[in-house]
């Protein structure tokens, strides 16, 4: 295991068991759950979502003398929203159709947050913001929050199904072949830095050099 001992299910995070943060998630779980029109894309999914909620909490535990339970609990909430609604197709013609994407994820979250949330809308949705991709803002410009969330949100790359998951699966949301999104690995993963000491613990240089590896042994069997 690198890095800290992950711990923690989903069911266990999302009804706060562990009493980490402020209250629990169970009503955003539900709303995304029976609502979220992306549950089966084929990179912004239902596992995509709450996989960087999962990453997130381990990183509220990692940080928990410096984060309150409140800004966890604001955290959390902007992981299961981020990509709310994704509509897993490019956008031809948009400059920029990430903007799109935290748009609808924003309004997704806006529908149902909880009256008692609402006095940190403006919070989490800066937070959602932090995911747009291409980076409007450098990660030293965000705060621990805004790391926290960006790094868990590039740590699906190293996920062990990251073939099936990142490169099909963004091949086939953008129209794309998958050797032609398998090409581009080794130089993703050669510039992947990571903003937080929790990431850079849990996802070593080390492994990421492995990933490199990995893509390009993969790039020369399909040869």
């Amino acid at each position: 295991m690198l890095g800290r001992e992950i711990t923690g299910d989903i069911p266990e995070i999302i009804a706060n068991d562990a009493r980490l943060y402020e209250g629990n998630l169970v009503p955003y779980f539900r709303a995304i759950f029976f609502n979220a029109t992306n549950l089966e894309n084929p990179y912004h999914n239902f596992r995509h979502m709450l996989h960087v909620t999962w990453l997130c909490h381990q990183a509220c535990e990692y940080y928990r003398g410096e984060l309150t339970p409140w800004q966890m609990r604001e955290l959390l909430i902007a992981a299961l929203f981020h990509d709310f609604d994704h509509p897993g197709h490019p956008h031809p013609g948009e400059e920029d159709p990430d903007r799109i994407y935290i748009e609808i994820a924003v309004g997704g979250l806006r529908r149902y947050v909880l009256p008692s949330d609402r006095p940190s809308l403006p919070r989490v949705e800066t937070l959602i913001q932090a995911t747009h991709f291409p980076y409007k803002t450098s990660g030293s410009e965000l705060d621990l929050s805004g790391k926290i969330i960006r790094d868990a949100d590039l740590a699906q790359a190293l996920n062990p199904v990251w073939v099936q998951q990142v490169v099909i699966g963004l091949a086939r949301e953008w129209r794309s072949k998958p050797l032609d999104v398998l090409k581009m690995q080794p130089s993703f993963f050669d510039r992947l830095r990571f903003n937080t000491s929790w990431a850079l613990e849990l996802f070593s240089r080390g492994l990421i050099g492995a990933k490199v590896a990995e893509a390009e042994a993969l790039l020369r069997l399909l040869e």
